[in-house]
């Protein structure tokens, strides 16, 4: 087997940033912030969204939006015009 095939596993805590949950794992990923927990040295990694806050594992709805984009594009910009580009040759 050829060595330093596999990239370093390390000790790991992904925190939820919205719920504070803590999910102590190993990864690959390192940071440099670090936090010590039963005696060994994890890196911390921040992350938006975990099982902890998404809303298919919490069961809370989301906003659906009802309005298309396309409409709300026009509603917000239409009443804007550009100022044409000068007729070359006349």
């Amino acid at each position: 087997m050829k060595k330093d095939l596999h990239p370093k596993y390390n000790p790991v805590v992904f925190v939820d940033m919205t719920t504070g949950a803590r999910f102590v794992t190993r990864s690959t990923k390192t940071s440099e912030k670090k936090e010590v927990i039963d005696g060994v040295e994890h890196s911390v990694i921040s992350m938006g969204i975990t099982s902890d806050s998404h809303p298919f594992f919490t069961g809370q709805k989301q906003f659906v939006d009802t309005e298309g984009r396309i409409d709300k594009f026009t509603k917000r910009f239409g009443a804007v015009r550009r100022v044409g580009k000068p007729k070359l040759g006349a």
